[in-house]
């Protein structure tokens, strides 16, 4: 049918608390898996299509039509860079942005030396663009896709840009974090003209997940 939404749902950690919203919001996801081969299902009860995808491609579903809506972390919304509305924060999967260094390149005062034209290693480089700006500092962004913090162990980097929630994986690597720069956490987004040509089903859905996630605040 013509008004059937297209949610696009984020492979990974933010996968199973997605399926768990939708679900109390009434949409049928039983069954659904992000590790199976079957990347598109159907809940025909409620006329609506669920396509799985990586969390950095699903601003580009989204911007292009190809999902309606979408559930996707902030960072990666950030990143992306799309022409996209942004409907809800889903208060779930938390982290933090930090800027994190190696605990034997501080000071005696406990203090990072920074200096003009250093290296920052990161899977995000729009954020540390930003931060840098902020800074008022000139640094150069070396792009990684993952383990960002083997960096300033083999010498890549001074220094990272990195998203955490505990800390932990910082610690074994006996960095420490030097600022705190942004918190992200699960976004509703959605294509543009889909805002307009599907806006009965789509604010259903997102009356009813603000319902959920007020009774979730209380």
């Amino acid at each position: 049918m013509a008004n059937k939404l297209t949610i696009a749902l984020p492979k990974g950690k933010l996968f199973q608390p997605s399926i768990e919203i939708l679900a109390q919001a009434g949409l049928n996801t039983a069954g659904f898996s992000d590790s199976a081969r079957t990347l598109v299902f159907e809940d025909t009860t409620n006329n609506t299509r669920f396509i799985i995808c990586r969390p950095t491609d699903i601003p580009t579903y989204v911007e292009h039509g190809a999902a309606d809506l979408g559930i996707v972390g902030k960072d990666s919304i950030i990143e992306a860079g799309k022409n996209l509305y942004e409907l809800l924060d889903l208060k779930f999967g938390f982290c933090r942005f930090v800027v994190a260094a190696p605990a034997k390149s501080l000071d005696a005062q406990g203090k990072f030396p920074w200096k003009q034209g250093m290296r920052i290693a990161t899977k995000f480089p729009a954020i540390a663009n930003e931060y840098l700006q902020k800074k008022g500092m000139q640094a150069e962004i070396i792009k990684l896709h993952g383990n960002v913090e083997l960096a300033p162990r083999v010498n890549l980097s001074e220094v990272i840009v990195d998203i955490v929630s505990t800390g932990k994986t910082l610690k074994e690597n006996d960095l420490v974090p030097l600022e705190e720069i942004g918190q992200a956490s699960a976004r509703l987004i959605v294509n543009r003209a889909s805002y307009r040509l599907k806006a009965a089903g789509i604010n259903r859905l997102v009356t009813s997940l603000k319902k959920i996630l007020l009774e979730g605040g209380e």
